[in-house]
This record gives C-alpha cells, structure tokens and sequence, in this order.
C-alpha cells in the first residue's frame, strides 16, 4: 500500500504537444503554488510527488503534480527536450493564475525542464527532485550545465544512492543554489530495508526540506 494517495482537484490545459492535467492540491489561505513536472520513466503517482502534495498545502503552499500531455495520451516514452519545454509554460500559466508566486520543479526529467525554462517564465525559484545529473555510469555526460544556470534560487534534493549522480558528484554550487541528501535513497526516493532509516523518514526528509526552503513570506 503506498504511503500517499493521490487525489486532488483535476485541469486539463492545452500546450502545442496535446492536453496536459494538472492535479491541484489547494492550501487554505496559500502563500505560494509549488508546480512540479514527472520523470521519464513514470507519472504523477512517483511517491516523492504524492508526499510534497500530501504535505505541503499544511503549510500554506498549494501543489500542482503536472501530468504530461505524452502521458495523457497513453505513450510509453517521453519526447524530446524541446518538445517538453515547449508544453511547459502553458501549465506555468495555469499554477499562475491565482497571482501568488510560483515555484517550479519536477523530479529527475521534470527538474531538467524546470532548470531550462524558469527564470524566463517568472519562477519564484527550482525545485530539483532527484536531478539526473548524467546517465547512470555515464558520469563524463554531465548536465550539471542545467543545474547551474536556473539564474534562481535552487533546492536540489538528492538520494546518496542515486545512479543518475549522488550527492558527492555535484559540482560546487553557486549562491542561492542548496544541496540536500536523502542518505541511503535511490533515485526513486527508495531507502533499502537494511538502512538505518525508513521510507516514510526518507520521504519526511524531502517534503521537510522543501517545506523549509520556500520562503515563508512566499516572495
């Protein structure tokens, strides 16, 4: 059974590659939207998505878990980059709506959106779950280009076992940008049954550190 369900009020938005659906879960009085794209391999159900949206709006900050439109349509495989930059501002505009500040993100595939695209769509800040920082063994094929370049504030939050880059292969990272390991994770947020924490700890770890990286204030 998994830790967290996943419900919330449903949107479907239009973008040059098809009809995308924003699941919405909406905080009482929020200070801030946290807008957050899938990976690659997987959908809105990943568990370190449905733990943000489970936990977040507690504490005055609405999520929206972004389902692509490729995912929409029943396809097994992701476009290109461009094509998933190109979808990505229409949803933007959408977590917009409400004038509060938005913070973008994603996990793995979905942080490298992110990274490309928010400082020109007006983002508060980068959330970076889990960011494929190369492709595993892979580690002269970096992106960490991406990562680098937000040109905005940055939490990146990392497994220590992750096989796309763990916490020791990151470069330093400039000011404004922050680093925080999930010890013994994987690049799922999977922790081992032999390891000294759970899952749940681990998944209270992620949504802990993004809780406390967007600003209170919301600005």
């Amino acid at each position: 059974m998994p830790l967290y369900t996943l419900c919330g009020m449903q949107r479907i938005v239009d973008t040059p590659a098809g009809d995308a659906r924003l699941h919405w879960f909406r905080a009482v009085g929020p200070r801030a939207v946290l807008l957050l794209g899938h990976g690659a391999g997987g959908g809105v159900e990943a568990q370190d998505l449905r733990a943000l949206a489970a936990a977040l709006p507690a504490v005055g900050v609405s999520v929206v878990l972004a389902e692509q439109p490729w995912r929409v349509a029943g396809r097994k495989l992701a476009p290109a980059p461009a094509a998933l930059d190109a979808c990505w501002p229409a949803q933007f505009a959408a977590a917009a709506e409400e004038g509060l500040p938005v913070y973008a993100g994603g996990r793995s595939a979905g942080a490298r959106v992110a990274c490309r695209t928010s400082a020109a769509l007006g983002a508060a800040g980068v959330l970076a779950l889990a960011f494929p920082l190369h492709p595993p063994g892979r580690p002269e094929r970096t992106r960490a280009d991406e990562l680098l370049g937000t040109a905005l504030p940055t939490l990146v939050v990392q497994g220590g076992a992750d096989t796309f880059g763990t916490p020791s292969e990151f470069p330093a990272l400039p000011d404004g940008h922050r680093l925080v390991e999930v010890p013994h994770a994987s690049h799922g947020f999977k922790v081992p049954k032999r390891a000294p924490l759970t899952q749940e700890a681990a998944l209270e770890l992620v949504t802990a550190a993004v809780a406390d990286w967007i600003p209170r204030s919301g600005g």
